[in-house]
């Protein structure tokens, strides 16, 4: 959690001197061609690991990068980010037909107020397209998530893995349709610290980041480590105060607490469990 939360100081750093698609296409790349040398491709077939590859490349991090340049922070973009969770929740509804309980549409609601109050801030971390931007990036992360289920592969890592090989290639045209081939003479001029925040994106927090979580779901009950990811907007926005001195006033403070609160509130339920005829009931958490 740390790894990702940090990587949003990573993307801030590599978009200085470099076009947001480019970079993007630069961390799939250098994440896929080692990669794929080493783990077979998995048992799916290609209009998943294609169409993954496009909503994960350029749906979520293409868009979530570019929010950056459009004027959001590190540490609210990888809050806003987050409701992915809460989306995931109406997507499920409207597509899969999913039941939403109550309280699920209590967290969502919790959330959407948070969001609401984040474009209150005006201390030059939240801009109205960044803010745009990074909830389109959010509602493709609930997109990717139905292309998972649709493909019904156990063999997560491998499926994300492949799926990079091919994602560069829209962020590139894209880049070369925004800005023609300038886009690519930037690339002359990459310096070090450019060139070790992409890295970055592409082996700690790509590769690194997704084989520790694969291996943690598949040692650990989802419900376990689910609430983890709560702590990724928290990283974010320490590492961005730290960085790039980034302002925790009351606002933000209240918006972000808001938005965690409500992503809690959307995945715990509160169950009493009765231990004993002499003991009163204790309250257990269960992730829904």
């Amino acid at each position: 959690m740390a790894i990702w939360g940090v990587n949003f100081i990573a993307i801030k750093v590599s978009t200085t001197n470099l076009n947001p698609l480019l970079v993007t296409a630069l961390r799939f790349t250098l994440a896929a061609i080692p990669a794929i040398f080493f783990i077979p491709k998995p048992p799916v077939a290609w209009r998943y690991i294609l169409s993954y590859s496009f909503v994960f490349g350029t749906g979520i991090w293409g868009l979530a990068t570019c929010s950056l340049t459009a004027g959001l922070s590190p540490g609210m973009a990888s809050l806003l980010l987050q409701l992915n969770a809460a989306i995931s929740v109406l997507l499920g509804w409207l597509i899969l037909k999913e039941t939403v309980s109550a309280q699920k549409i209590l967290g969502a609601s919790l959330a959407i107020l948070g969001l609401w109050i984040a474009f209150l801030i005006e201390d030059g971390s939240v801009s109205p397209l960044g803010v745009v931007l990074v909830i389109l990036a959010a509602t493709c992360w609930g997109i990717s998530g139905l292309i998972v289920k649709a493909a019904n592969t156990k063999e997560v890592f491998a499926f994300i893995v492949w799926s990079l090989l091919f994602a560069p290639i829209p962020l590139l045209v894209l880049a070369l349709a925004l800005e023609g081939k300038e886009v690519l003479n930037n690339l002359i001029k990459i310096d070090k610290l450019t060139l070790a925040s992409i890295l970055f994106q592409a082996w700690p927090t790509t590769l690194l980041g997704y084989w520790i979580w694969n291996r943690l779901v598949v040692t650990y009950p989802l419900s376990t480590i689910a609430p983890l990811t709560l702590l990724v907007p928290i990283f974010g926005l320490l590492a961005s105060w730290l960085v790039y001195q980034e302002p925790l006033g009351i606002v933000k403070i209240c918006s972000s607490l808001l938005i965690i609160s409500g992503l809690i509130a959307g995945v715990i339920k509160w169950d009493k469990v009765k231990l004993s005829k002499k003991k009163q009931a204790n309250v257990t958490i269960n992730i829904q």
